[in-house]
């Protein structure tokens, strides 16, 4: 009886061992693995441009300012009727009056002078008739257009939104190319390729293609699209 429990104890001591010793082969297997990066890029055209044409109309009196905003309003209509411009792409916005002797901190010499100013927003999805009137737009200051910028940059803003369309290729393309540097570092480690640990698809991101001090992705038609995919593959 004692020699039967001897032999189930070692053969129970054989299986721990052996069961400790594959575990412990595991995990010294787990923690080998390479993180590497993989990039995608994409050259895209802005599929919408919205354009808020600002201007002031000064007088003093009120009649006077509204009779020059009147003008004003009727030269930029002509104006992007001329560049063929659909007049449904053009909404009135924001509209101010100011009373300048209403501003105790400002020097008018006890003269009122009134001041509106207006917004045209023209909103638009050829790009291309946008970026050619917006070229032009010194006709505008030539006719006696007074322009503002004070709200926004000033010229069109172009807006790409086609970034779910192009997501699923620009994942797979970031995902081969992360595979592709994990591929070269394991050769270069002399060790074969495992599974995949982790994977971090990235943030996209829209950049100006021409990147330079001064330039703003929202005042460039064409844009680079990209995204950053962080791949952990384990080692062998």
């Amino acid at each position: 009886m004692k020699l039967f429990a001897s032999v189930i104890l070692g053969v129970s001591a054989i299986i721990s061992a052996a069961l400790i010793g594959n575990g412990l082969t595991d995990l010294r297997t787990g923690d080998r693995y390479v993180t590497v990066k993989g990039v995608a890029e994409r050259e895209v055209n802005a599929d919408l441009a919205l354009w808020p044409i600002r201007f002031l109309a000064t007088g003093a009196s009120l009649s006077e300012a509204q009779e020059r905003a009147r003008s004003s309003r009727d030269a930029i209509m002509a104006f992007l009727k001329l560049q063929a411009i659909d007049q449904n792409a053009v909404e009135l916005q924001r509209l101010d009056v100011t009373d300048t002797r209403a501003n105790p901190y400002q020097a008018n010499n006890g003269e009122q002078k009134f001041i509106i100013s207006q917004t045209l927003m023209v909103r638009s999805t050829d790009i291309d008739r946008i970026r050619q009137a917006a070229q032009g737009v010194s006709e505008l200051v030539d006719s006696g257009v007074v322009l503002s910028s004070d709200y926004g940059p000033p010229g069109p803003t172009y807006v790409f939104n086609g970034l779910n369309d192009i997501k699923p290729e620009m994942i797979a393309e970031a995902t081969a190319s992360a595979r592709e540097a994990a591929d070269q570092f394991a050769q270069d480690a002399k060790a074969e390729l495992g599974g995949l640990r982790r994977a971090n698809q990235g943030v996209f991101q829209i950049l100006a293609r021409d990147q330079a001090p001064g330039i703003m992705e929202q005042q460039q038609p064409v844009k680079t699209v990209r995204v950053v995919s962080t791949v952990e593959y384990y080692l062998r």
